[in-house]
Order: structure tokens, then sequence, then C-alpha cells
């Protein structure tokens, strides 16, 4: 990840439908969901749905596969873990004691299925 293409995902975020279909397909993995679907669970008509899944899409965070009459898309977890990194890269100047907060909000979003993100 690079500066051009941090930014061009921020602004991609940045839309609360964008940000909202990220959040759903996030929810989603490892399977991922048809356009459709991601439509109808947003109350966002299809042509609309399919401009914004474009625009996240072009930021590699999400990606699209055919499968069928339908396109399944998917965050691409490999694409959003260089996102963050790249973020927080020189995080806290060297002193990693001062991350370590943030890195305990993360743990419990990675816990096996069941267990409740807060």
């Amino acid at each position: 990840m690079d500066l051009e293409s941090s930014v061009a995902a921020l602004s991609a975020l940045a839309q609360p439908t964008r940000l909202e279909v990220f959040r759903l397909l996030v929810r989603n993995e490892p399977h991922g969901l048809a356009a459709g679907e991601i439509a109808k669970l947003a109350g966002v008509p299809h042509n609309t749905m399919s401009t914004h899944l474009n625009i996240l899409s072009r930021t590699g965070l999400v990606s699209a596969k055919r499968d069928g009459r339908s396109i399944v898309y998917r965050v691409d977890l490999s694409a959003v873990r260089g996102f963050f990194v790249y973020l927080l890269k020189d995080c806290c100047d060297g002193r990693p004691e001062l991350c370590q907060p943030l890195l305990e909000d993360l743990t419990p979003c990675c816990q096996p299925a069941g267990a409740a993100c807060a």
C-alpha cells in the first residue's frame, strides 16, 4: 500500500453507503455476498449499488468474482491488512506500548465464530 492507494481507499470508505457495505462484507467473510443481496440488505437500488461496489473494488479492498449469473463480492483481507499496516506503520514513533491498546481493541474481532465483536 502506498500514499495514493491509501487516499483512494479512505476516499471510498468516506461515503456512508460504501462504508456500510464494506462492514457488511467484513461480517460475511469468508463467503462474501452477491451484489443483489448487498443491495437488498443495504436498501439501495441495484444500479446505485453497482456504482458503489465498483468504487470499492477499484481500491483493492474488495474483490469481485462471477458465480454463475451473480457477482460475489468479498473483502480482500490481505489488502485490508496492508492498508492498516500502512496507516499504522510508524505507530507511536517506535514505542509499541503506546499502540498496545489499539491491538487489544482489535483482538476481540478476531475471535472464533460465535464470539461477539465489541
